[in-house]
């Protein structure tokens, strides 16, 4: 059995359990339990109902654990309330998961990081590389966060903030190539855009769009990262650009601005540009202006710092990137590319090598090496 059809069903299966009373992080060790034993079991005896057995499996093994912490009374006035086997209702619980995860009693990072772990399908290390800290530091911090909703009732959903987080998470983790979610965060957006009348769901839906109609182009047949300067422009899905500019379009005409709005306005001035040297890099650098005023995010000054180093030569990108904290992700990689643009082979070579070490991701370093392999043979030849 397929386990990308195991893990959609997940958000499902959990609001099951948390709907019949139990607490969300006695729920979530159930499901997982069943998960693990559907991993095992399903691809000699698939069932015909798979969400009904997860329902039912999950049920199962939350009841075992309540037996091993409560009196006897209350174990069998929980046993009875087991639902019977059969078929579960085919219904789409993940958005409203989302907001249930949430909750209104945990700061908007705990939710965050809590829903990534729990519906959102993330590993603990994926989450603590978004959030740009130790994977044992968000460990406790989505501990922590279970236990603070443990035992709470789930009948007051979070923010919408906090919710659109979550989907720009997921869907950069997608996006990544890491887990494949990218198409199910844009599917989740889409229904948030349809029940929601807010600028910032439209800015994230456009947002998300306008990435995702490059993706077939971001990899050469070899699985080799191709960057956005090199990528096969004809192979972007003309379709999925033109809805995102319309959907953003409307948005900034409401005169709401948001940081997924800003973020799809520089997406859509890429897609808009018919080659690399066309890209209206000036205007890409205002719309990380106002980027960084609504986020104040280092991670959006440096890739400004790109953009200045396009815009007004590599001298003026390697300036603004002076001020930078060189410990950011893929700072050093930057500051290859604004080398060599400038020139400096040797250090940009170095620098290439040493941001491959650092890199996380096997494509992103094998790419780093190769660029710094490409400029050292141009360094021999020159000599």
């Amino acid at each position: 059995m397929d386990e990308a059809l195991i893990r959609s069903l997940t958000p499902s299966v959990l609001t099951v359990l948390v709907r019949r009373g139990a607490d969300f992080a006695a729920a979530e060790d159930a499901v997982q339990e069943a998960l693990v034993e559907a991993v095992r079991g399903w691809a000699d005896d698939p069932p015909r109902d798979p969400k009904g057995w997860l329902v039912t499996v999950a049920w199962r093994r939350f009841l075992d654990a309540a037996r091993a912490d409560t009196a006897r009374r209350r174990r069998e006035d929980r046993v009875e309330e087991e639902p019977a086997p059969g078929p579960a209702p085919d219904v789409d619980d993940t958005l409203q998961l989302y907001f249930l995860c949430a909750h209104p009693s945990l700061t908007p990072s705990s939710a965050v990081a809590l829903t990534l772990r729990a519906v959102g399908g993330l590993t603990t290390r994926q989450i603590a590389r978004a959030y740009l800290v130790p994977e044992a530091t968000m460990a406790q911090r989505i501990s922590r966060a279970k236990r603070t909703v443990s035992g709470v009732r789930f009948d007051r959903p979070g923010d919408v903030a906090t919710v659109l987080r979550v989907l720009y998470l997921v869907f950069n983790e997608g996006y990544s190539g890491d887990v494949d979610l990218a198409a199910e965060a844009i599917r989740l957006t889409r229904q948030l855009a349809a029940s929601v009348d807010h600028p910032e769901v439209a800015g994230l839906l456009a947002l998300m769009l306008l990435h995702h109609a490059r993706r077939v182009a971001r990899t050469a047949p070899d699985g080799s990262l191709v960057p956005l300067a090199e990528q096969d422009r004809g192979r972007w899905d003309t379709a999925s650009i033109a809805e995102g500019v319309a959907i953003l379009q409307a948005a900034l005409a409401r005169d709401r601005l948001g940081e997924f709005q800003a973020q799809a306005a520089i997406a859509a001035l890429h897609a808009d540009a018919p080659t690399a040297g066309e890209t209206d890099w000036v205007q890409i650098v205002e719309w990380y202006d106002e980027l960084a005023r609504l986020t104040g995010s280092p991670v959006v000054r440096l890739n400004r710092a790109v953009a200045v180093g396009e815009a007004d030569g590599p001298r003026a990108g390697l300036a603004a990137l002076a001020g930078l904290d060189e410990a950011l992700p893929r700072y050093t990689a930057v500051a290859a590319y604004l080398h060599e643009r400038d020139g400096d082979l040797d250090r940009a070579a170095r620098l290439y090598a040493e941001a491959a070490r650092k890199a996380s991701d096997l494509a992103e370093r094998d790419h780093l090496t190769r660029r710094a392999a490409r400029l050292n043979s141009r360094r021999r030849e020159g000599r």
